[in-house]
């Protein structure tokens, strides 16, 4: 019979005392009982430390744990696999050595666990019984609420307390439930609360950063309960919050039946380990997310073996250790993919198939190669349209030359090129090619993995860099977009600048100062001038077209 906690110190006979706890019963309709009481109590008195047991509804002990004077550390009870409104079915029944309500450790534990309850037993200043009890449980709450999500009652003499755990529990999973159906299903993957944390010389972009970690959640299919900011001096190397915002995190999620965290950073493995243990909450990192949402909209076997190897070599260094971070990716939201059934692979493994895929993935790079020479033997001049995420791409090629291409209102949407042709008002034709979009920080493993797609725009004579205009952020989009272009030296290709969406624009285009091509891709009467520029820059770039006659008629 193990003895969880701190047991250093112990007598033998200390020991066998607390074994002897676990032959104890406690009834699901009482708090305690006094033969509980009397061994708990006693063995706190002789150590001077707090004792506890954890009770399921049976009335059976499942741990006997041993802190210090202040607190209890409880053992990994692992991952609840329960029903929507239902608690975990154990309580915690422990000691405080002085007159004292519920700690902040107590609420932390019974929000974050989803304990029945927790109960303490206070004793009675230098005399070996039991002065009075303080208990609290969950509770549900709105949304909108700032009420705690929990309720907590005492000092209630121990001789008079008379409160039926039974009835309570009971009444409490029917809310719950009920507060759960009222909820519904926003979203496929649950509700997350987003968590940017940072030190104060980036603190000026905290809140642009977090408006587009919501907009990468959404893509994710997850609905956002909440979000979390702080500023420190730096960032914490264990939590990467502060322990005590991680705990008032840990008691929001609660009230929000919220069921992940999603930072707004990359984590070391051991912090998402540490946030994971300390939250029994599922922890999902900036890199993990991108990768989910490429995993999801993966379409080609190309596309699909990139994501894979991404996802490989992100979980390669957390593979071979406990990583309660990894044990809680069940599935959904960062854990799924074509990667998800080799997550608990080794790392011989993990290593044999990243090789794997580099191989195949070379294989289909000779085959891009062959059709890029076959086009540019033909002479037709390529155009690559390039740009940050979610600013137009796939709706300005449908707009130029009338395909049906994917083109959604999310991060990502576009994975794999995709290459049409365009008549120009020359009547000449262009090749038009889409390609995925940019973000800033772009996981390396992914840029690495990626980077084979772009071997599509190598080749081009001319790149139409698009911007969302009506994007706040713009400035950064364009930098971070002209960064990346050079890391794929394609930094001499030349290129227009597209100003798109700017029929969103509260005021007129040219009081902005950027100077490019304004339009909507929405609009196609808006894409004239543009065209025009692209012929231009083309006859430039291209001096074929110089020589070349107008085609009289549209390929089939």
């Amino acid at each position: 019979m193990e003895i969880y906690g701190d047991t250093s110190g112990l007598s033998p006979s200390e020991t066998k005392a607390l074994q002897r706890i676990y032959r104890r019963k406690v009834p699901l309709d009482r708090l305690t009982t006094p033969e509980l009481t009397r061994a708990l109590v006693g063995v706190s008195h002789a150590t001077g430390r707090q004792v506890g047991v954890l009770v399921d509804r049976r009335g059976a002990v499942h741990h006997v744990i041993v802190g210090d004077a202040s607190k209890l550390m409880l053992p990994d009870l692992g991952r609840m696999r329960a029903g929507a409104g239902r608690l975990r079915g154990q309580r915690l029944i422990h000691t405080h050595l002085r007159n004292e309500p519920l700690s902040r450790d107590d609420l932390v534990d019974l929000t974050r666990l989803h304990l029945d309850m927790v109960v303490a037993v206070c004793l009675a200043p230098g005399e070996e019984r039991a002065l009075c009890l303080y208990y609290g449980h969950n509770f549900p709450v709105v949304d909108d609420s700032n009420e705690p999500p929990f309720r907590t009652f005492g000092p209630i003499p121990y001789a008079k307390a008379r409160d039926n755990p039974a009835e309570i529990i009971a009444t409490l999973e029917q809310e719950f439930a009920r507060a759960a159906r009222a909820r519904g299903v926003a979203a496929k993957d649950g509700r997350a609360i987003l968590v940017h944390v940072c030190d104060k010389r980036s603190a000026g972009q905290a809140e642009d950063s977090l408006r587009e970690l919501e907009e990468l959640a959404r893509t994710a299919g997850v609905e956002v309960a909440d979000r979390v900011l702080q500023v420190r001096d730096r960032v914490d190397s264990r939590y990467a919050l502060g322990r005590g915002k991680l705990e008032d995190v840990v008691i929001r999620a609660m009230q929000l039946d919220a069921e992940t965290l999603i930072f707004d950073r990359d984590l070391r493995p051991a912090q998402a380990n540490n946030i994971a243990r300390m939250t029994d909450l599922k922890v999902v990192d900036r890199t993990q997310l991108i990768l989910d949402i490429f995993a999801q909209h993966a379409e080609s076997s190309d596309g699909k073996l990139q994501v894979e190897l991404a996802q490989m070599k992100y979980l390669l260094p957390r593979l071979g250790q406990r990583d309660d971070a990894l044990s809680r990716l069940t599935g959904g939201i960062g854990g799924r993919g074509p990667g998800e059934t080799k997550l608990e692979v080794g790392r011989r493994r993990a290593r044999e198939r990243i090789t794997r895929l580099q191989s195949q993935l070379k294989q289909l790079g000779k085959q891009r190669e062959q059709r890029r020479a076959r086009r540019k033997r033909s002479g037709t001049p390529t155009v690559a349209i390039v740009g940050y995420t979610n600013a137009g791409k796939s709706t300005l090629l449908n707009a130029l030359t009338g395909s049906d291409v994917i083109a959604e209102d999310k991060l990502f949407a576009t994975l794999d090129t995709r290459s049409r042709t365009n008549r120009l008002p020359s009547g000449r034709d262009v090749i038009m090619t889409d390609t995925v979009g940019f973000i800033r920080d772009l996981p390396k493993d992914l840029f690495a993995a990626f980077r084979a797609t772009f071997d599509e725009t190598q080749d081009a004579d001319l790149l139409l860099h698009v911007i969302d205009a009506s994007d706040p952020c713009r400035s950064e989009h364009v930098e971070t977009t002209e960064k990346l272009l050079v890391d794929l030296g394609l930094e001499r290709v030349p290129r227009i600048l597209v100003f798109n969406k700017c029929d969103k624009l509260d005021t007129p285009y040219a009081t902005l100062g950027d100077r490019g091509a304004p339009v909507s891709a929405l609009d196609r009467s808006s894409l004239g001038v543009l065209e025009e520029a692209i012929e231009k820059r083309l006859e430039v770039s291209h001096p074929m077209l110089q020589a070349d006659e107008p085609t009289s008629s549209r390929p089939a």
